[in-house]
């Protein structure tokens, strides 16, 4: 269950409220040398200004494949390429934009609710086959089961208290 928590705060350092991140690229993965590689394994990250990225590509011959995969990420943005160079201008957010960046993050908060709903799924199957072997007893499984269940409760809550933040990160004008 932290675990999901974690990859969402990940996701959302990569949503971006109008100022250049780094971690906006994150997500981006390249068909590079027969795999699925991150940008950041291809060249480097930059930023040379607070509303420009710039991604320096090491390999010549991947620069086109950078490019594509940025335009095709759904970001928003137009890089142009310099040679070995991609810039990534960030445009201003005007508000349906920012209405787009909240229902992305309303959907990484529903990846992460059902990541945490498929660990408590796990450890209540666990419970039960436990219950079922002799290991545990109807009552332990009972105990558990609820602590399990409050566990996935507290963690629902926390997410949807980043979710609170970051919408209201996204709106701020």
């Amino acid at each position: 269950m932290r675990g999901a928590v974690e990859s969402l705060k990940h996701e959302f350092a990569g949503l971006r409220t109008g100022r250049a991140s780094p971690t906006l690229l994150d997500p981006i993965v390249v068909e590079a040398y027969g795999a699925q590689m991150p940008i950041n394994q291809l060249g480097s990250v930059s930023i040379p200004e607070p509303r420009m990225l710039s991604v320096s590509v090491w390999d010549k011959s991947m620069v086109g494949l950078v490019d594509k995969a940025i335009r095709n990420a759904g970001l928003g943005v137009n890089p142009v390429v310099d040679g070995t160079l991609i810039r990534i201008p960030i445009p201003e957010l005007n508000q349906e934009r920012r209405q787009e960046m909240v229902k992305l993050a309303s959907k990484y908060t529903e990846q992460a609710r059902v990541a945490v709903r498929n660990v408590r799924r796990d450890g209540m199957d666990q419970l039960k086959k436990l219950e079922k072997d002799g290991k545990i007893s109807e009552d332990d499984h009972k105990i558990y089961a609820d602590e399990v269940q409050s566990m996935t409760d507290k963690t629902i809550g926390e997410i949807d208290q980043l979710l609170g933040s970051k919408e209201r990160e996204i709106l701020h004008v």
